[in-house]
């Protein structure tokens, strides 16, 4: 067996929302600024890259994955959440190394594909 050398600089989550609950992900959003030191993505009203719905990105370093995850896991009132590693391959990061609270939706793999 060889060592894996891939490292994990940071983290990401993203926060998918539609215009029914947007409201929500506006709490969701606050409320993680609020309690935690993380970078917050700009709102994204339609899919773009991988993404097949509106979502934000909350950019998070690797340190502070056991706190944040969790909390999302309690707070993201229904709302579907992705959550990956940044290793340098965005395709394994969001496919193969990824984790879903709630729904897994189908990401737009392609795009990744060419990164």
């Amino acid at each position: 067996m060889t060592e894996d050398s891939t490292e994990i600089t940071s983290f990401h989550a993203h926060v998918y929302y539609d215009t029914n609950n947007r409201d929500v992900a506006a709490y969701i959003r606050e409320e993680l600024s609020t309690k935690f030191e993380v970078e917050m993505g700009r709102w994204r009203d339609e899919p773009v890259g991988p993404h097949p719905k509106s979502m934000y990105q909350v950019a998070f370093l690797p340190n502070q994955f056991a706190e944040v995850v969790p909390w999302l896991m309690l707070h993201r009132q229904g709302l579907d959440v992705l959550v990956h590693p940044n290793t340098g391959n965005a395709l394994a990061d969001h496919t193969v190394h990824s984790l879903w609270l709630g729904e897994k939706l189908s990401l737009n793999i392609e795009v990744l594909k060419a990164v």
